[in-house]
């Protein structure tokens, strides 16, 4: 029945290598011998608290379709990476994980989670949730919410829907607030925040290659690299003064949620802080400061499968067929506060929900965060020289550019 159901995730557990629980079976047109799942068994799926909820009813719908029992084992989200990676070598752990797209580089090269073809089912997502889970030209996760920060204006402040950097600090300066944009950084910087501004100088972290998937070579330096290390200098303590290596995360919030600014630049976590505080806000993309598209980074969440499940089919049909539906992945959002992957469910909920259409237009231009396991060595180096550059403590911006370029490429190899 399930293999009927679904012609596609078939092919997958062939793929995959799942084959316990399975009876042969003979294909008509060849005569050869198949296999198809067998009644019966579990399918034990790991996943936070805030995923388990939602994957209830779909498991028992599951459940009753095809006569099998899926246990669903609720973990503290950082715990399942690393268990998962210690158990699943030695053929035990879950079926089916809930995880981050970034965990992917790490994953496949230990070997541990199956490619999954989404066939029709990708033309359901956004691009940019597709992308997210692509390593090597494969596909290893089944996308269901989105998460990227935008520009969030204060309504009572300005109505300006600025489109450059020009333009924002014009109209920042026209509010007559403290401060004309707020931009969490700390003495260690926050490359993540600051890294659409980045993208506009044409400078990302890692080059991709035709399919868009990321090549573990280093793109952030060279003339583009130089011209935004540039633009920190000029906007930072010895310039402008907009950037602050003073304004923390918290301190952002708080400024902002007590009317200071009237731009800041953060995700939806931040945004009942502003309504609570009784502010009307609206949310826009981010502008952009070196001529090109302010492509902020995407983060992704996913389901990924054991690569040595027994159950490779039936753990694909249920991702597949149950989980990406409209149902399933607006539950997911009522519960975790992320953007549908699925394109119908977050078309639903933006029509209602202007905040949430804004993240999700200003995430359409975005970038998933890179999954390659290189990418480990690249905050640290990335993050402190830009808070040196926005500080002034690096009197040569484009020396100390380079030399962090320098830095991470000798950490990566």
């Amino acid at each position: 029945m399930i293999a009927a159901a679904s012609g596609l995730t078939l092919a997958l557990a062939a793929c995959s290598g799942g084959g316990g629980g399975e009876d042969p079976t003979t294909d008509d047109a060849t005569g050869e011998e198949t296999s198809a799942p067998a009644a019966g068994g579990t399918l034990t799926i790991w996943a936070d608290e805030l995923r388990a909820g939602p994957l209830a009813d779909v498991a028992a719908q599951f459940e009753a379709d095809n006569g099998i029992t899926i246990e669903i084992v609720q973990k503290n989200f950082d715990d399942i990476r690393p268990e998962f990676l210690a158990q699943a070598p030695t053929g035990e752990g879950p079926d089916i994980i809930v995880g981050a797209h970034d965990w992917t580089g790490e994953l496949v090269s230990s070997g541990v989670v199956a490619p999954i073809d989404l066939g029709a089912t990708a033309d359901g997502f956004a691009e940019v949730a597709v992308n997210a889970f692509s390593y090597e030209g494969a596909n290893y996760g089944v996308p269901y919410g989105i998460e990227n920060i935008a520009l969030v204006r204060n309504d009572g402040m300005t109505d300006a829907s600025p489109t450059t950097w020009d333009e924002m600090v014009e109209a920042g300066e026209a509010a007559g607030g403290e401060h004309v944009f707020l931009l969490q950084q700390g003495d260690a910087g926050d490359a993540y925040h600051m890294y659409p501004f980045q993208t506009s100088f044409g400078a990302p972290v890692f080059a991709t290659d035709e399919s868009g998937s990321y090549l573990p070579e280093l793109a952030l330096g060279g003339e583009a690299g130089a011209a935004f290390a540039n633009w920190l200098a000029e906007n930072g303590s010895n310039g402008s003064g907009i950037l602050d290596t003073a304004i923390t995360a918290d301190i952002a919030k708080e400024k902002f949620a007590n009317g200071e600014a009237p731009f800041i630049v953060t995700g939806p976590w931040n945004i009942s802080a502003f309504t609570d505080a009784g502010l009307e806000v609206s949310v826009l993309p981010v502008p952009s400061a070196g001529g090109e598209t302010a492509a902020p980074f995407v983060g992704v969440q996913g389901f990924f499968v054991n690569a040595q499940s027994e159950n490779a089919l039936l753990a694909n049909t249920f991702l597949l067929d149950y989980v990406s539906t409209l149902e399933v992945h607006t539950a997911l959002y009522e519960s975790g506060g992320r953007i549908p992957a699925l394109t119908e469910a977050a078309d639903a909920i933006a029509a209602d929900d202007p905040i949430v259409e804004g993240f999700a237009a200003a995430g359409e231009v975005g970038v998933p965060m890179p999954s390659l396991r290189q990418m480990g060595a690249v905050w640290d180096f990335w993050g402190t020289t830009q808070a040196d550059i926005i500080s002034g403590d690096a009197s040569d911006p484009e020396a100390a550019w380079q030399t962090m370029v320098d830095n991470i490429q000798g950490a990566i190899g």
